[in-house]
């Protein structure tokens, strides 16, 4: 299986102008139509060491699923297709290796992550995210984030609490609720989408959405459409531009061609493969 061609996905991490080292971690995976962004958190060097680990271990078990593909065919019994379980387990599976890493080794205690993953398939697109790492979409000219944060703040907002123009503002805005290895197990949260022909999706940290805005990111991707490696530079400038208070994160991923022609999810052609 290949995206090569049909996927065009660009990649970017800078550590800001105020921290010494980069916690942030990516992957973009081609081949496997993947996508990962995490941000990590803890002592000294521990959030390099719980987002490096996030964005590894999803790639890892995506691929060990591919050989698993001959017994998952179709929509599993939790009415997901099987790319979004297998999407799920990734993730459920870096926050064990998280934890216990954390557990055995002191300097490591209390470490952990965000993570935000797209896995596109057969003209559709599974997004699992845990923390306030976030995925928006860009669709026609509509701009839209398609996750939820898990934060203190968007408990908040959602309640009523606060506006959101009130949130941004809040300098308790960045406590998250739910992060990967703080606790043995984590809820992922999945979406699946319908994926259209040049839809950019947008993968990043908080270090870009909490100091650029979401018109300003929408106006940046708008303009720069044509070239994602430009429009990536150039939201990682804004944030810095902003204050560069945190590292900067930024994966764009842009269909290019239909996907249809792939015909069936990656399970299925797997499968097809070796009958």
């Amino acid at each position: 299986m290949n995206f090569r061609g049909m996927l065009h996905c660009v990649g970017l991490t800078d550590k800001g102008m105020v921290r010494s080292n980069n916690e942030d971690a990516f992957i973009t995976d081609i081949d496997l139509g993947l996508a990962v962004v995490a941000d990590g958190m803890g002592g000294y060097k521990a959030g390099e060491i719980a987002s490096g680990i996030a964005v590894n271990t999803i790639q890892e078990v995506i691929v060990a699923g591919l050989k698993e593909a001959r017994k998952q065919i179709g929509v599993s019994d939790s009415g997901y297709s099987h790319e979004s379980v297998l999407l799920r387990n990734a993730v459920m599976r870096a926050n064990e290796i998280i934890h216990d890493t954390a557990k055995s080794q002191p300097q490591y205690e209390g470490m952990g992550t965000t993570a935000v993953a797209c896995l596109f398939y057969d003209n559709r697109v599974s997004i699992a995210h845990v923390g306030d790492s976030r995925a928006y979409r860009l669709r026609k000219g509509a701009f839209e984030q398609v996750t939820v944060d898990h934060s203190l703040m968007q408990e908040l907002v959602s309640r009523g609490f606060y506006t959101p123009e009130e949130a941004r503002r809040s300098n308790n805005r960045n406590l998250v609720t739910r992060a990967l290895g703080i606790e043995p197990t984590v809820q992922v949260d999945i979406q699946e989408d319908v994926v259209l022909l040049n839809d950019t999706y947008l993968l990043c940290t908080d270090g870009l959405h909490d100091l650029v805005e979401d018109p300003d990111i929408h106006l940046t991707l708008k303009t720069f459409s044509v070239n994602l490696e430009v429009a990536a530079r150039q939201l990682v400038k804004l944030a810095n531009d902003n204050g560069g208070r945190d590292n900067v994160t930024v994966v764009l991923v842009k269909p290019i061609k239909s996907l249809e022609n792939q015909k069936k999810g990656f399970f299925v052609r797997f499968t097809d493969w070796f009958s």
